[in-house]
Parts: C-alpha cells; sequence; structure tokens
C-alpha cells in the first residue's frame, strides 16, 4: 500500500507550509486526487489521518478532489474523456492516447491558523 509513503510525504509538505506560515494549527487540507493516478483516495484519507495524530494536522480536515481522466487522442486528434489507463478512444476508438489529466496527486489548498 504505497497510501502511507503518500500520506507521509504530504503530511511533511503540509507541515514544512504550515510552518513557514507560522501557523498553531492547519484547519483543512485540500488534495487533487486524479482518477488516473493509481491513488486510492480512502486509503490515502485513513493513512493522513494515523500519520497526523500528535502533529498541527492532527485535527485538519483532509478534503479530496477527484478530477477525471483525460487524454489527447492522436488519431482523431481531440482531448478525450479517460475512464481508465488503457482504454480506447471512447469518439473514434484509437488506441494512441497521451494522458494530460487526471494523473495528478497535487496539494491545492491549506487552512491553518
Amino acid at each position: 500500500m504505497h497510501e502511507v509513503a503518500l500520506a507521509s510525504s504530504l503530511l511533511q509538505l503540509v507541515l514544512d507550509n504550515a510552518r513557514q506560515q507560522g501557523a498553531r494549527s492547519v484547519r483543512r487540507v485540500v488534495v487533487a486526487i486524479g482518477t488516473l493516478s493509481h491513488v486510492e483516495p480512502r486509503a490515502l484519507a485513513q493513512a493522513f489521518t494515523s500519520a497526523s495524530m500528535g502533529t498541527l494536522a492532527g485535527e485538519a480536515e483532509l478534503a479530496i478532489e477527484e478530477p477525471p481522466g483525460s487524454a489527447w487522442c492522436f488519431d482523431c486528434g481531440d482531448t478525450v474523456p479517460l475512464a481508465k489507463l488503457g482504454d480506447d478512444c471512447p469518439r473514434c476508438g484509437g488506441g494512441k492516447l497521451v494522458v494530460n489529466g487526471g494523473d495528478e496527486m497535487r496539494l491545492k489548498a491549506l487552512e491553518v491558523l
């Protein structure tokens, strides 16, 4: 389960940012986890909750946004929605796709006190 390592890295990023801002506590953390990212949002949330106990982020709400997948299709020359990696183009059935969205994991916002 790589979500434990990801949660630890996310927590470190959150704590570093909170300390730079002189925060006493972290109230809310917003992350984007794309549907093509190979990250299980619920597992990440559980791991983050466990990892953050006793830290500035111990009481923080973790809000997870899940941007949909998208890809550029070389066959039809358009950006198309992509439900999962390995799928063919939903418009033309072509298989030459390059993912251009929904594969990210990104810290979007941090609310601190």
